[in-house]
């Protein structure tokens, strides 16, 4: 079973920065996308930034210029360099690994890390 490590979240003042790491345990099988999603409290989970195993990016309007997201195939692992953090910023921040294996049929799958809390406050 795949397992997913975060780290690196923590407290930070505005304008600050903080580097979340995310490392897999266990083999990840086929083409697969690995991102960030963050969830604050009384609100639904969103898309932060996602990167392909190719290589292409798509990040949230919010964060569009700030954060930078990254990806070591090798280590699979997937970073997250979060610079002129906000207030808004401050949520629990969760890896996240998609993808298809292609067997006798197409097999999908979704995998989660347990959450690291980002805050940012004065």
């Amino acid at each position: 079973q795949v397992q997913l490590m975060e780290s690196g979240g923590g407290l930070v003042q505005p304008g600050g920065s903080l580097r979340l790491s995310c490392a897999a345990s266990g083999r990840i099988f086929g083409t697969y996308s690995m991102g960030w999603y963050r969830q604050a409290p009384g609100k639904q989970r969103e898309l932060v930034a996602t990167i392909t195993s190719g290589g292409s990016t798509v990040y949230a309007d919010s964060v569009e210029g700030r954060f930078t997201i990254s990806r070591d195939n090798a280590k699979n692992a997937v970073d997250l360099q979060m610079n002129s953090l906000k207030p808004e910023d401050t949520a629990v921040y969760y890896c996240n690994v998609q993808g298809t294996r292609q067997m006798f049929f197409t097999y999908e799958y979704d995998y989660w890390g347990q959450g690291t809390q980002v805050t940012v406050s004065p």
